[in-house]
């Protein structure tokens, strides 16, 4: 119970992500506030399952669907024995969504 379990974060996100985009529409001027919103959306439900002496940092991003492809990565210095992470996606037909919570055990 002391240490991030990154299979529930996940189960998180992908819940929460189904349930405030499903069926919304792209927008280019909405998807930076939506970004925004979500990512504090995120960052509390994931703290309700995430132990106390964790910080969480929330990083979304958002887009249009289309005929591309799109590669994500973050790179940070951390402790492998007590930081993690969690990452799901969401996309519908008109918008895609990628969310990352990264747990840093604070000493």
């Amino acid at each position: 119970g002391c240490k991030f379990d990154a299979g529930q974060v996940q189960q998180v996100l992908e819940g929460a992500l189904a349930s405030a985009l499903g069926t919304m529409v792209y927008s280019p001027q909405g998807s930076a506030p939506l970004a925004q919103s979500l990512a504090e959306l995120l960052r509390s439900q994931a703290k309700e399952v995430v132990p106390p002496r964790y910080k969480l940092v929330c990083h979304v991003l958002l887009g249009q669907q289309g005929q591309q492809s799109l590669l994500v990565a973050s790179r940070a210095l951390w402790d492998p024995e007590s930081d993690s992470f969690a990452s799901a996606t969401f996309s519908n037909t008109s918008l895609f969504a990628v969310a990352t919570v990264h747990g840093v055990y604070f000493e």
